[in-house]
């Protein structure tokens, strides 16, 4: 897998991550759609949908996400992807089985950490910079406040009743990977080994220096 395309895959679960924070610059108006947007988020606990996501050079894959907070995604990617990126909680893992590969990342030094946290926090960590208005809903776009991740999310949601449709992630050199939820909806009783990812390869075999 070549870097551009591992990035286009990671930013599905990283996009979501990048829940925004408030910026003093918004307007009131915008501040409320921002403090709803965030309440919505708090409360979407356990989750499922299918995605679409169309990366900057047109490729397009599929796939399935559950989420389950504090700590635990999972998104599925459907054939010919044979990429599966979980959250157990402590690790983000990320297996490619047609490349036989695994990687691991410590779940405090991604974005995810913020969507996934026990309490949504909207005051550190990432700014929003825009609230647009769109037929039926609205869209936020936000960035790191701390700059050390370049690009910008926006997050597209419904308006009534409000719902996450999906978002746009744009990286430092300006390109976009989409992605499109459907049929997102909440859900409950989702089981523990869900959200479980081990490296499937015999130890000392490629595995991935942490």
């Amino acid at each position: 897998m070549t870097d551009f395309t591992r990035r286009s895959a990671l930013a599905l679960p990283l996009a979501l991550a990048a829940t925004p924070a408030l910026a003093q610059a918004l307007s009131a108006a915008d501040r409320a759609v921002v403090a709803k947007a965030s309440a919505y988020l708090q409360d979407l606990t356990e989750a499922k949908a299918d995605f679409i996501q169309t990366d900057a050079r047109g490729q397009t894959s599929r796939g399935s996400l559950l989420l389950k907070r504090p700590g635990k995604a999972r998104f599925d990617y459907a054939p010919p992807s044979g990429l599966l990126v979980v959250s157990d909680g402590t690790m983000v893992s990320v297996a490619d089985s047609r490349l036989k590969t695994f990687e691991a990342y410590p779940l405090r030094q991604t974005p995810l950490a913020l969507f996934l946290a026990r309490e949504v926090r909207f005051d550190r960590g990432v700014q929003v910079t825009r609230v647009s208005r769109l037929q039926g809903g609205f869209a936020i776009t936000a960035r790191d406040g701390r700059k050390q991740t370049p690009g910008t999310i926006t997050l597209n949601f419904s308006d009534n009743p409000v719902a996450l449709l999906g978002w746009n992630a744009a990286d430092a050199q300006g390109r976009i990977t989409r992605v499109r939820l459907i049929g997102l909806t909440k859900t409950t009783g989702l089981a523990a080994n869900q959200f479980v990812l081990r490296d499937p390869r015999p130890k000392g075999v490629g595995r991935a220096k942490m």
